[in-house]
């Protein structure tokens, strides 16, 4: 199992409502910040990944709401992944406050599709070179 926290990801009041919680839908980029910084942790780029022409683009996306989040609150988010990616990937995320507090929780699967066929790809051997070693 891999497991990375990225950690001090402050709400800025542009990410609140009306209430002044973060917006529901504001989840899915945490998310985002949370698996791309998992992943920039192995030494492994989106961008890079782009450039041999595989994409990783989000299959489905589930969020469970626990408690507010609110404006100036610190976020950490943890990033795991529990199984060996192939044609898929599958990221679970707990988003928690600066006292500690489980606010979300939440699952992205994304699959690895070409860019030139846009049809899907096992996962790239330089990903699972990275990630083996938590797996073994």
């Amino acid at each position: 199992m891999f497991s990375y926290k990225v950690e001090g990801v402050r709400v800025r009041y542009a990410d609140t409502d009306q209430m002044g919680y973060v917006y529901y839908g504001n989840y899915a980029r945490y998310y985002e910040i949370g698996r791309v910084e998992a992943l920039r942790s192995l030494d492994f780029h989106y961008k890079k990944m782009e450039d041999t022409g595989v994409m990783m683009p989000v299959y489905e996306n589930r969020s469970k709401y626990l408690k507010p989040a609110r404006y100036d609150d610190q976020l950490s988010i943890k990033v795991t992944i529990n199984q060996l990616p192939g044609v898929r990937v599958t990221f679970q995320y707990e988003i928690r406050n600066q006292d500690d507090i489980l606010l979300n929780t939440g699952e992205t699967i994304l699959v690895f599709q070409r860019v030139d066929t846009g049809k899907l790809c096992f996962a790239p051997e330089s990903l699972l070179e990275k990630l083996k070693p938590f797996f073994n």
